[in-house]
């Protein structure tokens, strides 16, 4: 089998873990509309901030294992067996959730799970990094992407659906399990990093060692526009996580669909997130590295402007339309952010630059749920008697002022792609200024 082939069977492994982990990561959200569920950790169904808290804590863990684990994920172990370890782990951590029997134990098992997914992307950024030049890569970035939105699509009435044939823990078990049995073989099969790379070569010394990671971490932090794109990908993933974790109950509470028909209507807009995902590789490669910026600029308008009008429809099959709309336009933002890290890294760095960007958003981003949990909260009990009753009309209020929050994530991921694209432009100008004076 040709190289060219075999990279390309690497991408789909990673594509296949990137969408089992967002099964894994949205869990939880499903779960919290069961009372079950709530029972056993100790939870109150209104309890909007403690619910939202859940969702953050696995991006605390997530974001800090970004930034920190990926330089010695990157020096010490390599792609390869980075991957091999995290799925071992969040695999185990995941089955064994259920034995968690407090809130604050799962809360404390939410960050380790999110400890063990934080190197993911930046594995796969620099994966692709090594196999694909940088004209040519927004299609792999689009592939692994589009795991995201597959992850969501399936993982909503896949959650829902073992909720309401059999006890709440078995979705933890069925998804530990898939972990293992289907990722780690798929890692050991397809997943190779090219010869001379020096991906994972065991060092010397720990004097050795520790060098490694201070010169990545060192070169990282050089990443042309590293500010600019942490910012840009904080707010990208703070619109992710707050529509993901608040969706089920936002479509059962604020909506009045059935369990059955919250399952499959929240799964449509994931399924418009790998469309666009797939259509935003497409758009990278054709358009070029200088209007990418572009995209981030025309895809946050249409984000903003479909959860304005999500929010505001009468009709609740219209409202989960404009959702749907909202995730095909962030869609097309998501493969931008890797192809941009990976255009202004050099390729040693690219996996901790990756780690920066993506582990910093995380950390911001992971306040989004619980920030959208106590404006849910604060807007439902305002409109109830003496503070303490909710009505349906309320808890509808709080909902559409939670997900109006989302409109200001997109309002900056446009400004950020308006300054990335005014920057570059700048460089390019001056650097031909440059060569006519020499």
């Amino acid at each position: 089998m040709s190289s060219k082939a075999m990279r390309w069977y690497g991408v789909v492994t990673l594509f296949v873990i990137v969408a089992i982990s967002y099964v894994d990561r949205i869990n939880i959200a499903v779960l919290i509309t069961d009372a079950a569920f709530l029972k056993h950790v100790g939870l109150d169904a209104s309890d909007r901030v403690s619910q939202g808290l859940l969702a953050t804590a696995f991006m605390l863990g997530y974001g800090i294992s970004a930034f920190v684990l990926t330089p010695f994920c990157s020096a010490l172990f390599g792609v390869r067996r980075s991957l091999i370890y995290g799925l071992v782990l969040w695999g185990v951590v995941t089955w064994a959730s259920p034995m968690f029997n407090s809130y604050g134990l799962l809360l404390a098992s939410r960050v380790l799970l999110g400890v063990s997914e934080g190197p993911l992307f930046s594995l796969a950024s620099s994966y692709i990094k090594a196999h694909f030049q940088s004209h040519e890569n927004g299609k792999p970035n689009a592939l692994v992407n589009m795991g995201t939105g597959l992850g969501l699509a399936v993982g909503y009435p896949l959650v829902g659906y073992l909720l309401t044939q059999f006890e709440w823990d078995s979705s933890f078990h069925v998804l530990g399990v898939l972990n293992i049995v289907l990722g780690i073989p798929l890692v050991l099969a397809f997943v190779r990093m090219p010869a001379g790379h020096g991906d994972g070569i065991k060092p010397s010394s720990l004097g050795d060692a520790m060098s490694r990671v201070a010169g990545i971490v060192k070169g990282a932090l050089h990443t042309r526009h590293l500010f600019l794109i942490t910012l840009l990908t904080s707010a990208a993933l703070a619109y992710l996580w707050g529509s993901s974790n608040w969706l089920p109950t936002y479509l059962r509470e604020a909506r009045g669909f059935s369990l059955r028909e919250m399952g499959w209507i929240a799964s449509l807009p994931q399924y418009a997130t790998v469309l666009a995902v797939f259509t935003g590789g497409v758009l990278i490669d054709k358009l070029g590295r200088d209007r990418v910026p572009f995209i981030f600029m025309g895809a946050s308008a249409g984000v903003a402007l479909s959860v304005l009008l999500a929010i505001n429809a009468r009709d609740p099959y219209m409202a989960a339309t404009c959702l749907v709309a909202a995730n095909f336009f962030w869609g097309l933002q998501s493969p931008a952010i890797p192809s941009t890290v990976q255009h202004c890294s050099r390729p040693e760095h690219t996996a901790s630059a990756f780690g920066v960007t993506n582990g910093v958003g995380s950390l911001v981003a992971g306040f989004m749920p619980a920030l959208m949990g106590g404006v849910i909260t604060a807007v439902s009990h305002s409109g109830g008697a003496a503070h303490t009753t909710v009505t349906a009309a309320s808890s509808a209020a709080g909902f559409f002022a939670g997900f109006a929050l989302l409109i200001g994530t997109q309002l900056v991921v446009f400004a950020c792609g308006f300054l990335l694209w005014w920057r570059e432009r700048a460089q390019r100008a001056a650097a031909v200024s440059g060569s006519q004076l020499s």
